[in-house]
């Protein structure tokens, strides 16, 4: 099988990064993404080029050739090349000498098998030649990619121990490429080493399950993970109907119109308990901005109308207990409304024979409760609102 090597030639700066490396020589193939992406007909994002060059060797040819260098991840053999703004990453063949399930000491080698061998899934174990886009398969890929099954290079098990994370990538991965049942196998390992997620950060943990949440349709996954109980050591607080609700909301956000939010897709899976939703949120390490919307959007509270709502927590967090209370047009009817200031200060309230001091401050609040009930009206409307406050 061969790709259309355009993918890449055609992008700024490639041919010139490729002629530095010699790939013409076989120094260099794409690899990973870029090929199974490619392969299934998706639109191609990152590069990323395998080299039997050493990494000393990639900087100074790069150096040479006036292309920016980066040591990016040095010890593992990773440069980044910025070629004429285009970046690519550039890593050395290699083996693993020893890993402990989060990292990997590795060795550099010659050997294109040796290389696939120690990556996670077939599919992303096929590499490319830059210039005919012969593609090279030693694991059988070529066939997974076409029977659209997430499968584990060699031993599930093995795999797993090397690196923890892969129980999580197989499930979002299945979400995102597989077909049908996921790979029995992978699936089986999987479970019995769900626990094997509590030696990871929860840094990676976070990366990886918004990752999958961010999806267009992860419901069918999410629910597996549950049944399998993937999410029990790490996030034991997620619900038992997950997939079911994750099913629901994604109904409602293609209802009004709205993408998918994996903020608003966590808190959909935990209870519907702010403070419950703010710990896995912190526990997970979502920055201080994406724990406040979880714990918002699990807050079932949703005011007197959807814009008295957005008034008072912001269209945003408005949307997602919109979406997730199964009002899609509500939110919808937020997307294009500006939340609107009080048209009044507390200077003119003084003005109008209000005492200062803490009196100001209770009669501007009075008034812009409502002011909100009423729908924000100015003018007349909010002169009426004034006029009754003051009476």
């Amino acid at each position: 099988m061969e790709l259309n090597p355009a993918i890449w030639l055609d992008r700024h700066g490639v041919p010139r990064l490729l002629d530095a490396l010699d790939a013409r020589a076989g120094t260099a193939r794409f690899v990973g993404g870029v090929v199974r992406d490619a392969l299934l007909g998706l639109p191609v994002a990152d590069l990323d080029l395998a080299t039997t060059l050493s990494p000393a060797d990639v900087i100074e040819r790069l150096d040479a050739a006036g292309i920016k260098a980066v040591p990016t991840g040095i010890e593992h053999g990773t440069v980044t090349a910025v070629s004429s703004g285009t970046v690519v990453e550039v890593t050395t063949l290699r083996s693993d000498v020893t890993t402990d399930g989060r990292r990997a000491t590795v060795a550099f080698t010659d050997s294109w098998a040796e290389d696939a061998a120690r990556r996670d899934f077939t599919i992303n174990a096929l590499y490319a030649e830059p210039f005919t886009g012969q593609i090279f398969d030693s694991v059988g890929g070529e066939a997974d990619i076409e029977d659209r099954r997430v499968r584990f290079i060699g031993e599930p098990l093995r795999r797993i121990a090397e690196d923890h994370l892969r129980i999580l990538r197989f499930f979002r991965f299945h979400a995102r490429f597989g077909r049908g049942e996921p790979d029995a196998a992978g699936l089986e390992a999987c479970t019995a080493r769900a626990n094997d997620l509590m030696a990871l950060s929860r840094e990676r943990i976070a990366d990886e399950l918004t990752k999958l949440l961010g999806m267009d349709d992860p419901a069918a996954t999410v629910a597996l993970m549950v049944e399998r109980g993937i999410f029990a050591p790490v996030i034991p607080e997620v619900v038992a109907d997950a997939g079911a609700r994750l099913g629901a909301l994604r109904q409602a956000e293609q209802g009004a119109g709205l993408a998918p939010a994996a903020t608003r897709r966590l808190a959909a899976i935990l209870p519907r308990d702010p403070a419950i939703a703010e710990r896995v949120a912190q526990r997970l390490k979502l920055s201080k901005k994406a724990t406040k919307r979880v714990a918002s959007a699990a807050n079932p509270a949703l005011g007197e109308n959807p814009r008295a709502l957005a008034y008072d927590i912001g269209v945003e967090s408005a949307a997602d207990r919109l979406l997730l209370a199964g009002q899609p047009a509500d939110a919808a009817g937020l997307a294009d409304w500006t939340v609107p200031r009080l048209p009044l200060t507390g200077g003119q309230l003084i003005a109008r024979g209000v005492p200062q001091g803490p009196e100001v401050a209770r009669t501007l609040k009075a008034i812009e409760r409502r002011w909100v009930s009423a729908g924000f009206p100015d003018g007349d409307g909010l002169e009426a609102l004034v006029a009754a406050a003051l009476r």
